[in-house]
């Protein structure tokens, strides 16, 4: 029998010459959820000009406490004219501050009387201005490569009037399901027969995590049959996973057909959830290789094989450094579990109170109760041989995309 592997090892061989993909160039709409190929240096200051940060009154402060003419009115997207000396300027958030003024009151602040403003006496100089280059300056480093394109990212390069960026190219993913009992939703079940829950949850856990699904493919219990889908699900992809058929069953041919076609580099981990996972790679025509994750067949060893391994992979592929590993926090156990030889992956939901993180556990933690995984929001990590009851420290994964 084969000796069970740590997470570590097989983590190593799944990443071990793993090379980023190729660059492509992209309009900055289009760009959201991508991964930045270059850094970006900043061609302006943010904001580009001292500006307002409210409705109110711009004004030198040494002319506080007085009557000021109001000399100009300035909107956002004015050109505002110098100050002249004793009075103030209408102001309205995000307008450009007049040369000479060096503050700003709230207009709720101010009695305003034909034409002139009372302004209190406790305006300090550099009030509720926004100087320029406060968030950013020419020659900065704006974004590095392996920033992921999210909201705020976006935002960043759109301020700079940025239009297109560089950024990996999408991994491209086949999704393989195994077994003649599985079935797709809207097909009527027959006896002995499952839906196939593992195709939509890794879809979506794939895309979230980068990647782009271009294969569905369903895989009979038949070794010929798996021999060809997997060496034709090789040669349009960069990344195949399938989902059972990498036990020892009398029907579980993926492992042999992947032996048959490439290299078989690690199979059975010390891991609980997803004990009977295959790693390996399959050749193409060019002379590349696809990677291979074969997950079992159970739905949460599906989901939890799918953040440990594939979310990492997908990150090296990316070359983006957030991907590849998740958050540890510190937790404090709200339930009790003895594990055997194997480190344990347990579903929790964590509470964050203001004595700390509290892990709570799901508490059916088979690998085929799917719905622990719905509201967990980490994985708790149970070392080998390790007895834990309420208020022990636990290490939890944080499960964010």
């Amino acid at each position: 029998m084969a000796e069970l592997q740590p997470i570590e090892t097989a983590l190593d061989a799944l990443l071990a010459e793993v090379m980023p993909l190729a660059v492509e160039r992209v309009a900055l709409n289009d760009a959201a959820g991508r991964v930045l190929a270059e850094p970006v240096t900043a061609t302006l200051d943010v904001p580009p000009f001292n500006n307002s940060a409210m409705d109110g009154y711009a004004l030198r402060a040494v002319d506080a406490g007085k009557w000021l003419l109001v000399s100009q009115r300035v909107a956002a997207g004015d050109t505002a004219q110098p100050l002249a000396a004793g009075t103030c300027a209408r102001i309205f958030t995000g307008g450009q501050m007049p040369p000479g003024a060096d503050c700003v009151v709230m207009q709720e602040r101010v009695v305003e009387k034909e034409g002139e403003a009372l302004i209190p006496d406790d305006v300090p100089a550099g009030d509720n201005v926004r100087l320029q280059g406060r968030d950013v300056r020419q020659g900065d480093l704006l974004l590095n490569a392996g920033e992921r394109l999210e909201a705020a990212a976006l935002g960043h390069l759109a301020g700079q009037g940025i239009t297109d960026v560089s950024v990996r190219r999408r991994p491209r993913v086949a999704l393989l399901s195994t077994g003649d009992e599985i079935v797709d939703p809207g097909t009527p079940l027959e006896p002995g027969q499952l839906y196939n829950s593992n195709r939509p949850m890794l879809k979506r856990l794939l895309e979230t995590f980068g990647a782009e699904v271009v294969q569905l493919v369903s895989v009979p219990d038949d070794y010929a049959q798996t021999v060809a889908l997997l060496n034709a699900a090789a040669a349009d992809a960069d990344v195949v996973v399938s989902t059972g058929g990498v036990s020892v069953g009398e029907e579980d041919h993926v492992k042999a057909a992947l032996e048959s076609l490439g290299q078989l580099d690690m199979w059975k981990l010390a891991i609980r959830p997803g004990k009977p996972l295959a790693l390996g790679r399959l050749p193409r025509d060019d002379g590349s290789l696809a990677r291979f994750v074969g997950l079992p067949g159970n739905p949460v060893s599906g989901f939890v094989g799918a953040w440990l391994f594939l979310r990492p992979l997908i990150g090296a592929l990316l070359d983006c450094p957030s991907l590849g590993s998740l958050p540890r926090l510190a937790a404090t156990a709200r339930f009790a579990t003895d594990t055997g030889p194997r480190q344990h992956y347990m579903r929790v939901a964590l509470r964050f109170t203001a004595e700390g993180i509290e892990a709570e556990a799901f508490d059916d933690q088979n690998s085929a109760v799917l719905s622990s995984c719905i509201a967990a929001d980490a994985l708790a990590v149970i070392e080998p041989h390790c007895q834990v009851e309420p208020g022990s420290r636990v290490t939890c994964l944080w499960l964010v995309h």
